[in-house]
């Protein structure tokens, strides 16, 4: 790794716009940071690094998307087609569509592509800035499927510029040789398949969808407790087509985040605050599937519950590759703010993935993971759509990713 000095910048280090430095420096030392500050203050001991000129760009850390299911087989633009027809997405999921028609494309693809397609989705990621990203399984829901999907995430984590959070979420749909057996497939999820994925060392968390169309209050609590059992943090998706509850239930264990939550009410809000819980928004999927029912905004800002902000890249609901994009739709769906949707996909998405003291900020100590962006103004990462933005990324200290126009440094 390359000591050195990173200067002419303008300094964003916690995702806040209204905290910045102007003319500002950050060292390097052994990847990680060593010193950041003004440029008019640095001590003498960095003056003679090797220095990079950023003439002027903008650095904020390294972006975070908290939520994605980036490994499948398969696409369902058909799927889409249906529903601008007028069919539902919950009639699609009934009649043998949605997730398991996934599932089914997914089993029927062997290792090396699946990592081939993926590796395909991730790259757009990275060259907006992301270098950490949670990959969410759920599309095997069988031991050797689902197997297959978290070792190919974390292939990705080992080939690409990227730190890859895993999480296992075989209680996603109810596989077919399952059907009207929901019990008996959450016991093999929590007896079987949660075991031995999480001794192979593939876990990272636990996830459940909870929903009319998923699983129940009780099916999702035996999860949640199978997880525990294992010592393994818990994530839901919930409250996203009903207000079933699922989010007060994830947060009685001290879920990582709630996500969806276009449903939620004031008690679920209430107890994410009193539990820690983060608000995964997740306006990709808002936006695909026609949703008119808004999440709670002003009940999560007065509760003061973080507010992250994902991709939900999947092929059903959310086929979205851009979290910038994801910035613009939350302003302009969700009325949410810059500030707000920086923190979302910086602070508060690396709190989601229970590693705030990792990613998120730069501060001293800490892997020198930063984008540089070639922007004015830092509120033109949410405005812009579909402009690249992002002139390069560090990671460790590293160059990882120059856009071709600019010159290696």
């Amino acid at each position: 790794m390359t000591d050195a000095l990173w200067h002419n910048l303008q300094l964003c280090p916690h995702g806040n716009p209204e905290q910045t430095t102007r003319n500002a420096a950050i060292a390097v030392r052994a990847g990680k940071i060593a010193w950041l500050g003004a440029l008019d203050e640095l001590p003498a001991e960095y003056a003679s690094l090797l220095k990079h000129d950023l003439n002027g760009a903008w650095v904020t850390p390294g972006l975070v998307d908290c939520h994605t299911h980036l490994v499948y087989g398969g696409q369902r633009a058909d799927e889409f087609a249906q529903r601008l027809a007028g069919v539902s997405y919950e009639e699609i999921a009934r009649n043998g569509g949605g997730i398991v028609s996934t599932v089914r494309a997914t089993r029927a693809t062997d290792e090396c592509t699946l990592f081939a397609q993926a590796a395909d989705r991730l790259t757009p990621l990275l060259a907006e800035g992301v270098t950490a990203v949670e990959i969410k399984s759920g599309y095997g829901l069988d031991l050797a499927s689902e197997r297959k999907l978290l070792r190919v995430a974390r292939k990705l984590g080992e080939h690409y510029p990227v730190s890859v959070y895993t999480t296992f979420l075989g209680a996603h749909a109810l596989p077919p040789e399952y059907a009207g057996r929901a019990d008996d497939y959450i016991t093999l999820v929590c007896e079987r398949m949660l075991p031995a994925l999480a001794d192979e060392g593939l876990v990272d968390a636990v996830d459940v969808f909870c929903e009319r169309i998923g699983f129940t209050l009780s099916q999702s609590e035996r999860v949640f407790e199978a997880a525990t059992r294992r010592g393994l943090p818990v994530k839901i998706h919930a409250e996203q087509l009903s207000n079933a509850g699922g989010t007060t239930l994830a947060a009685r264990y001290q879920a990582l985040s709630a996500d969806h939550l276009e449903f939620l009410d004031e008690a679920g809000v209430a107890a994410m605050k009193a539990a820690g819980t983060v608000a995964v928004l997740l306006p990709g999927a808002y936006y695909f599937i026609r949703e008119t029912q808004l999440p709670p905004l002003d009940l999560l800002r007065q509760y003061q519950v973080p507010i992250a902000l994902a991709t939900d890249h999947n092929p059903g609901t959310s086929p979205v590759s851009s979290l910038l994009l994801t910035m613009n739709m939350a302003c302009t769906l969700f009325r949410m703010t810059v500030p707000e949707v920086l923190a979302g996909v910086t602070r508060h998405a690396a709190q989601a993935l229970g590693e705030a003291e990792v990613h998120g900020s730069l501060a001293v100590g800490r892997q020198a993971d930063f984008a540089v962006w070639s922007v004015d103004t830092l509120a033109e990462l949410a405005y812009w759509i579909g402009r690249p933005l992002c002139q390069r990324v560090i990671r460790g200290g590293e160059t990882v990713y120059v856009r071709p126009e600019y010159p290696q440094q």
